[in-house]
């Protein structure tokens, strides 16, 4: 199965959240991961914001980080092409999005993905409507 995620469900892997137990059971069956290129600095940056609010240390971070480096070697990074571009207009015109939440979605269109997660509800609707196979793990 080829699953394809965004950074608010991936980021569930690193830090406790509702939704982190069912993640692991989705990523456990799929023979391919794909990421959007952006995943890995939103993932980063969120990161970086908890260390300011300290939420986390920076020990923490450092370990998380290389979690996340670790997980993604292998992963496919789905790159922000010509049709992944229009794709993501379409998105934005026919949903209401975020930019970043149309290119995970038209990342995952393009690469074909069997499966979507996400944590938000509206790039969730926006999946499904766009004819993704999509899980909504909670926010």
């Amino acid at each position: 199965m080829k699953l394809a995620t965004d950074s608010s469900a991936l980021a569930k892997r690193y830090i406790e959240e509702p939704g982190s137990d069912k993640l692991v059971d989705l990523l456990a069956p799929a023979d391919e991961l794909g990421v959007c290129v952006i995943l890995l600095p939103e993932i980063v940056s969120a990161l970086n914001r908890r260390i300011r609010e300290n939420v986390i240390t920076h020990k923490e971070y450092r370990r998380i980080r290389g979690q996340l480096l670790d997980d993604i070697r292998d992963a496919t990074i789905l790159q922000i092409t010509s049709p992944v571009v229009v794709g993501s207009i379409t998105l934005l015109e026919t949903n209401t999005l975020r930019a970043m939440d149309a290119l995970h979605i038209a990342c995952a269109l393009e690469w074909r993905a069997d499966l979507f997660v996400t944590s938000d509800k509206r790039q969730f609707a926006a999946a499904k409507q766009a004819g993704l196979s999509s899980v909504f793990l909670g926010g």
